[in-house]
Parts: C-alpha cells; sequence; structure tokens
C-alpha cells in the first residue's frame, strides 16, 4: 500500500474512533467525566483535552500555517469543561486531517515539517512520515487510556479496532455514511 493511502486509511479511522468514543462518552454526566481516574491524565475531559490540543498543535504544523504552536497556547490555556463543545471541536480537527491527508502524493512524504518548539528550543525539522506516525499513535494510545477509564462507568467502551477490515464493513457501513469518509 502507498504510504498516501495508509495515511489516508488512518486519518479516517482516527475521525471515525474519535466519534465512536466521544459517543460513549456522551452518556456520561458532567461529573462522571470529571470525576478522577486512574490515568496518565486523571479524568476523562483532562484526556480528551489533551488529544486536542495535541491533535491541534500536530495539525497546524502539518498545515504549515504557522499557527501550530499559537493554537497549542491556545488550546492548552482554554480548557473545554464540557463534552458537546470539545466533541465539536475534535470533529472539525479531525476533518482537517482527514483533508490533509487526501491532498497528500507520494512525493510529499519526501518533504519535511518544521515543527516549532518555543523560542528556548526553536524549529526542528522532522520527516513528514514521522510527523504522522507520531500524530496517529500518540491519538492511539490516549484513545487506548480513555477506552481503560470508561469501563470503570457505567458507559460501554465501543469497539474500535476492527475499522477496516472486510468482515466489519457491513456493521460499520452506517457510521461511516453518517461520517462522510
Amino acid at each position: 500500500m502507498p504510504l498516501a493511502s495508509h495515511f489516508r486509511s488512518l486519518a479516517r479511522n482516527n475521525l471515525w474512533s474519535n466519534d465512536r468514543l466521544l459517543r460513549a462518552c456522551a452518556e456520561l454526566t458532567h461529573a462522571e467525566l470529571h470525576a478522577p481516574r486512574t490515568s496518565f491524565f486523571p479524568s476523562l475531559m483532562l484526556t480528551l483535552n489533551h488529544i486536542l490540543r495535541v491533535d491541534t498543535y500536530y495539525l497546524g504544523e502539518l498545515e504549515q500555517t504557522g499557527r501550530g504552536l499559537a493554537a497549542w497556547e491556545i488550546a492548552r490555556t482554554s480548557e473545554h469543561r464540557e463534552l458537546a463543545p470539545l466533541a465539536l471541536a475534535q470533529l472539525a480537527l479531525d476533518r482537517r486531517l482527514v483533508s490533509h491527508c487526501d491532498a497528500l502524493d507520494e512525493a510529499a512524504f519526501a518533504r519535511s515539517v518544521g515543527m516549532h518548539r518555543g523560542e528556548e528550543e526553536g524549529v526542528f525539522e522532522e520527516a513528514l512520515p514521522a510527523v504522522l506516525a507520531h500524530l496517529f499513535t500518540h491519538q492511539t494510545h490516549h484513545r487506548g487510556q480513555v477506552h481503560a477509564m470508561l469501563a470503570g462507568t457505567r458507559a460501554a467502551p465501543p469497539q474500535l479496532d476492527e475499522y477496516f477490515l472486510g468482515y466489519d464493513a457491513a456493521r460499520r457501513r452506517s457510521e461511516i455514511a453518517r461520517l462522510g469518509i
């Protein structure tokens, strides 16, 4: 599979997985979302905010708009307290990531991305495939934490790991159509 196709698939899986996870979280109350839990970030909302914040930074850097680090700072200081606006922001960001990956061709993977790390650290050049791989790995890692935290609530953790398997396609068709992916 060419890299462009691979990353397009990962972007769609990312959107689908985040949507499923956030829909499961929507079954919980505000108090349940903010309740202390065992994980790297000690609540569901803190973990979901972290996912959104890091996605905001990386997508800004990938789009080379010069807004990656600025977007990180804004997201860092404007944490979502309610799930609904966070879910809308995550969906919009995930759709931007799908569009970004859809626009990539094989030649794009030879370029690097300037990753702004603040005044003290400067800008680091990173290979585009490495940046995308890191972003998707980061997403998967923290979604797994949210999934595990959900297991300790009344909301059932959703199935997230069979998105592209042929035998499962019929069960996912309506979700994929609803999301337009």
